[in-house]
């Protein structure tokens, strides 16, 4: 959610601190706010609003050149959006950054508040400055680690003493930080794009790791203060990657980088014509009998597809679970049972949170990720990467695109282990899964239609998506991105539901988007279909090319090429993706950062 971003170098700081924020821009804010040293004391500018106006009051300043500081944007948790409320925050002697949440910070607030310590601010994050004010000594990273340990909750802290001008401190606890390694200066930052400019080497923090960032070199220890050797990483994708390349919004290329993301997924994995999986072997994956999928938003509908998938070839039961809400209905685990986290970030709290929970009863847990070394791979027993390269637009697209890949991949190699298939079959699952993409490219092409269809309800306030068994699964995610990014209210219903209720709200001209892409479905969805279609509303219908008398049925079709229904989501959701884009870009909307979200959501 929040970003962070810190240098420590030979060049001047500010300009670096601003280009860092502006690459985390896509995780989502309402305020910005940097601090630098200058002549030796700690300046601190922040506003609420976009880096624009932080930009405005910096050009506006007869500032000195800087070496050393820590920047943020934030987004709101404890406080409305308002300059008292930016980050950074701290004292005369101390000033802090914070991604995450701290939960008991009422009672440490009022504990400070008898210690003599006044607030300026509505945030948990003055709660932490002050906390490590009050500890302070003159030994800064004792500090940290005393008033860290009287902390419950989520955290990056990037930190400046005033005492210390030639150190960065950092720690992390559940949130991510990592530590970038640079020629002329090092780095922190919440995301490798921030610092992706200056260099790809970094460190990953691990919880409860403490960091002291100087220009020439970086030290890392563990709370009991002995030296914690790291493993350097490297980034695989290069800054152009995080750049728009010649697209309008980031949306948009990464929408027209999904056949290529879907093959650098699919490809590696299916060389010898069955799936294989770098990190579950097929002994371990013959030992699955029921499986648990949980994500949120987008991962979590991508499991929806999963669960589909998994059941009619696998033969194995599937539940799946929102990770907000797996917790707290007390899961009933039983042997052999497995859990499957999907998370394009990585981080995301509530995800983490499902899979800790699986863990801590003995229970295998299984990551699919897309941020390689990210605390939710690092801590499963088995990871399976989505290599979709860097998602920066706050809706998911090609991130979407690839968890359904791995969810069809892990299908029909469990089919087959399970014997419900054979090696035959699977294969030509297999190669039908591949030659999707083609089919997705096709789609892509249809752009131009799919913006003309927009324009039409473009001012519409209310929207429904309809659909049976896939393409229901399919509707949730393209209802998702219509209200993510347009702000049209958008719900999705399976298909034979609507007369039990929801068919009250259609009206005259109310738009449905019917998706029909499944033969044994067909009559019945048509079925439905015309009952909204009686009532007034307007339907859009997506569907195979095989459909007889498409005009009959609805007002606006848009046609797929005829292919093994199995796979029709992966198409389908780049029609349905580009129909939010276009309405919302036709509403005048922020297509890349939607309001009041973010792209890595690293609270609960």
């Amino acid at each position: 959610m929040c970003g962070i971003v810190g240098y420590i170098g030979e060049q001047d700081t500010t300009p670096i601190l601003i280009d860092g924020l502006k690459k985390l821009e896509y995780r989502g804010y309402d305020s910005a706010g940097i601090s630098v040293f200058e002549d030796g004391k700690i300046v601190t500018v922040k506003s609420s609003g976009r880096l624009s106006v932080i930009e405005e009051k910096l050009k506006a300043m007869n500032r000195p050149a800087s070496f050393c500081g820590i920047g943020h944007t934030r987004w709101a948790t404890h406080g409305e959006p308002s300059d008292a409320n930016s980050h950074p925050h701290g004292t005369e002697r101390i000033s802090l950054v914070h991604n995450g949440i701290i939960e008991n910070y009422l009672p440490l607030r009022e504990r400070l508040i008898r210690k003599g310590y006044t607030f300026l601010s509505d945030t948990d994050t003055e709660v932490a400055a002050k906390l490590i004010d009050y500890y302070y000594r003159g030994d800064p990273l004792q500090a940290i680690i005393d008033a860290t340990a009287k902390i419950r909750g989520s955290y990056a802290f990037g930190i400046l003493f005033s005492d210390f001008p030639d150190r960065i401190f950092a720690v992390r606890k559940d949130s991510p930080l990592i530590v970038g390694l640079g020629e002329d200066g090092n780095f922190i930052a919440s995301d490798i794009p921030a610092i992706l400019k200056h260099t790809k080497r970094y460190y990953l923090l691990d919880a409860d790791e403490f960091a002291v960032i100087r220009k020439d070199g970086v030290e890392i220890i563990n709370v009991d203060r002995e030296p914690v050797v790291k493993t350097e990483m490297k980034a695989t994708w290069d800054i152009e990657a995080a750049e728009k390349g010649g697209y309008p919004h980031f949306m948009l290329k990464e929408i027209h980088e999904q056949p290529k993301a879907l093959r650098d997924t699919i490809a590696p994995r299916t060389a010898s014509g069955l799936p294989v999986f770098e990190s579950l072997s097929d002994d371990e994956l013959r030992s699955i009998k029921r499986l648990h999928i949980v994500g949120c938003g987008t991962a979590y509908h991508a499991g929806i597809v999963g669960k589909y998938a998994i059941e009619r070839l696998a033969k194995i039961p599937v539940n799946t679970d929102l990770a907000s809400e797996f917790r707290y209905r007390d899961p009933l685990f039983m042997e052999h049972d497995a859990v499957l986290s999907i998370t394009q970030s990585g981080e995301t709290a509530d995800t983490l949170a499902a899979q800790r929970l699986a863990k801590s009863a003995g229970v295998r847990t299984i990551a699919v990720a897309n941020v390689v070394g990210s605390s939710i791979p690092r801590e499963a027993d088995n990871v399976i990467y989505t290599w979709a390269g860097p998602e920066i637009a706050v809706a998911s697209t090609k991130a979407y695109s690839v968890q359904l890949a791995v969810m069809y991949m892990l299908a029909i190699k469990l089919a087959y282990l399970n014997g419900t298939i054979g090696k035959e079959d699977a294969c030509r699952l297999t190669k039908d899964l591949s030659d999707s993409v083609q089919t997705l490219k096709t789609c892509l092409e249809k752009a131009p239609e799919i913006q003309h269809i927009s324009s039409i309800f473009q001012n519409t306030e209310d929207l429904f998506f309809i659909g049976r068994g896939l393409d229901y699964a399919l509707a949730l995610e393209g209802s998702l991105k219509l209200k993510e990014i347009s702000y049209i209210h958008s719900e999705a219903y399976a298909a034979g539901e609507l007369k039990h209720g929801t068919i009250s709200l259609i009206t005259e001209g109310t738009p449905v988007i019917a998706i029909a892409t499944k033969a044994e479905l067909f009559e019945k969805t048509i079925s439905n279909i015309r009952e909204v279609k009686a009532r007034g509303a307007k339907i859009i219908l997506l569907c195979t090319e095989d459909v007889p008398d498409i005009d009959k049925v609805c007002d606006y079709p848009v046609v797929i090429p005829k292919m093994n229904e199995l796979f029709t989501a992966l198409p389908c959701v780049a029609v349905l993706q580009m129909f939010a884009y276009y309405t919302a870009l036709a509403r005048g909307c922020d297509v890349d950062k939607p309001r009041n979200l973010a792209k890595s959501v690293t609270v609960e």
